[in-house]
């Protein structure tokens, strides 16, 4: 089964907010790039997304220099799209369902900053479209939420997406399972 690796919003605009201080995985890129290494070695589609607010004058809009991909993350590489949302979910404001139809994907593995929002609500909407969906849990990473620690908040998640709308899995896990598929 043709897979796609989806990175979603590991993007400078985070860490230009005050709210950076208290992100659950300020090392996010780390699982990241073990994702994206995994990915390529399996010759998986990459599929890089950008958050982005044009005109809001805030760190998503695209003017003031935030809108990139963390620098510590692998670099696209050729071949690699990036799109630009504008919603929540990957799919709705860009051509991500187009790009994954044509390149003939039925599986994603999904990542990024937000676990609860933009990385579950594109988790929901990719298994509402019919393709089956990795959670990769240690590959996201948000902020505490009124009360709610950002554990409670990525372990809710988990519990909410679990064998409904996803499959969740570790990075170690995947690397182990491609291990042993090429063993």
């Amino acid at each position: 089964m043709k897979r796609a690796l989806i990175v979603i919003d590991v993007q400078e605009s985070f860490r230009a907010r005050p709210l950076w201080d208290e992100i659950h995985n300020p090392k996010i890129a780390e699982p990241v790039n073990r994702l994206v290494r995994l990915a390529r070695d399996n010759g998986d589609l990459v599929v890089w997304v950008l958050h982005t607010e044009p005109g809001s004058g805030d760190v998503f809009d695209p003017a003031l220099g935030h809108v990139r991909l963390l620098d510590e993350l692998e670099r696209p590489e050729p071949g690699e799209p990036t799109v630009y949302k504008t919603s929540h979910n990957a799919f709705t404001t860009t051509n991500l369902q187009q790009l994954l139809t044509e390149a003939g994907v039925r599986e994603l593995l999904v990542c990024g900053i937000r676990t609860e929002q933009c990385v579950e609500t594109t988790t929901r909407v990719g298994s509402d479209l019919g393709y089956r969906v990795v959670f990769v849990t240690d590959a996201t990473t948000t902020n505490p939420i009124g009360t709610l620690s950002a554990e409670a908040i990525i372990e809710r998640t988990e519990a909410v997406l679990r064998d409904r709308f996803a499959r969740i899995a570790t990075v170690a896990e995947l690397e182990a399972e491609q291990g042993a598929s090429e063993g």
